[in-house]
């Protein structure tokens, strides 16, 4: 049984999360090890691994990225590993360009204001990306699905850059 399964949700990226959360809520009350903690050991320890199974799905469908991946997986797409290296040049290029920008925030004037504009940036191109791969995984094509993979791995990066720039901002703005 697959996560989507297990909530009895449609297999697709799109979800509602309030009732993801209601459904979680609801099949946690049923299993949840404390109600049984008078039944035999068995029985017990069934409860702690549907609970168990119950969080990860939640933890992974309710976080659109991990949901995306979730969804390839199951559509068998093979996700290379972090480190492989995109086919995909201008990205790489635009990778550099972003960690410089990163960069140049140190030796702003404006702290705020450059943070601020890095970020707008981040967010924008985190936006388009993530409605590309909506579409991609509404398509749920070979070529679509292994463009959405490429642009998994893209927002991925997104993300450690918008990390990196929260922390900067932490370390910058504490001096």
């Amino acid at each position: 049984m697959n996560y989507f399964e297990l909530f009895g949700l449609d297999v697709q990226f799109n979800l509602d999360l309030a009732k993801l959360s209601t459904l979680y809520q609801t099949l946690q009350k049923k299993v949840h090890p404390d109600r049984f903690a008078h039944g035999s050991s068995q029985e017990q320890m069934l409860a702690v691994k549907k609970s168990t199974l119950i969080n990860d799905a939640y933890q992974t469908l309710k976080k659109p990225l991990q949901r995306a991946q979730y969804l390839l997986e199951l559509r068998g797409v093979s996700m290379p590993s972090e480190q492989a290296s995109f086919g995909d040049v201008s990205f790489l290029m635009h990778q550099m360009e972003l960690r410089e920008m990163l960069d140049d925030v140190k030796q702003a004037d404006d702290i705020d204001a450059a943070v601020f504009n890095v970020s707008q940036v981040f967010e924008t191109e985190y936006q388009q990306l993530f409605t590309q791969l909506q579409a991609q995984l509404a398509d749920n094509t070979t070529e679509s699905n292994n463009l959405a993979c490429d642009n998994l791995r893209k927002l991925k990066f997104y993300q450690k850059l918008h990390v990196e720039l929260e922390k900067l901002e932490e370390l910058l703005l504490d001096d």
